[in-house]
């Protein structure tokens, strides 16, 4: 049973290699978005705490959001690895997740973060585009239609974008982001947990470096 976190920029794959992990080695994706989500629709004290919290535009606090990671590895078996994605944000709760991992008999065995060259993440997200019929994606450079204007897959000539795949939106996101790593990866790197990979490699090939630490973990 393994428990890792993964940690990345938006865009940098991180959705796709835990999907994968999902799929392949029986782990538990734990999305602090989802299960804020899930919480505030649920009829529970702690759900409605959430949802008058949320609609309030307040912060969640650090309180409510390890309660829910604590509540979510309740309902997991103990053979069931656990991927943290989106928590920890800031060093309490890293501490609080240490805490929590105890009470549940896990430990903390690596915390994989995808690294990549924001120049050229922005260049992928901007440029990235949807067929609007059956969803097939293309790009500006990386993979344009065989004939232009119409979708490989189903001959549509209808495409998309999402509004924030811009390079304002997605530059301030990455900015975020630092802002948010910055405090919790000193504190596992003091203790040697840090695994970085190769965030700009191909799909298959982060894949292969994600589970080659995954097994040496193991």
């Amino acid at each position: 049973m393994l428990n890792i976190i993964l940690l990345g920029p938006p865009g940098a794959g991180k959705g796709t290699q835990a999907a994968r992990l999902v799929a392949e080695r029986g782990m538990v994706q734990l999305s602090t978005g989802d299960m804020l989500r899930e919480a505030r629709r649920a009829d529970t004290p702690l759900g409605h705490q959430v949802a008058e919290v949320m609609d309030s535009g307040a912060l969640v606090s650090d309180a409510i959001v390890s309660a829910l990671i604590d509540d979510k590895l309740t309902t997991l078996d103990q053979s069931q690895g656990a991927i943290f994605d989106g928590y920890p944000r800031t060093l309490a709760q890293a501490q609080s997740l240490d805490t929590i991992l105890a009470a549940h008999g896990r430990t903390l065995n690596t915390v994989i973060e995808l690294v990549v060259d924001e120049d050229e993440l922005v260049r992928r997200i901007v440029g990235r585009f949807t067929c609007a019929g059956c969803g097939a994606p293309f790009h500006d450079h990386l993979h344009q239609p065989v004939v232009p204007g119409t979708c490989d897959s189903c001959g549509s000539h209808d495409f998309k974008r999402r509004p924030d795949d811009n390079e304002l939106t997605v530059r301030t996101r990455m900015t975020e982001y630092r802002a948010k790593t910055a405090p919790i990866l000193p504190y596992y790197e003091q203790r040697g947990l840090v695994r970085p990979v190769d965030g700009m490699a191909s799909v298959e090939a982060v894949a292969a470096q994600i589970d080659a630490i995954l097994d040496a973990a193991a």
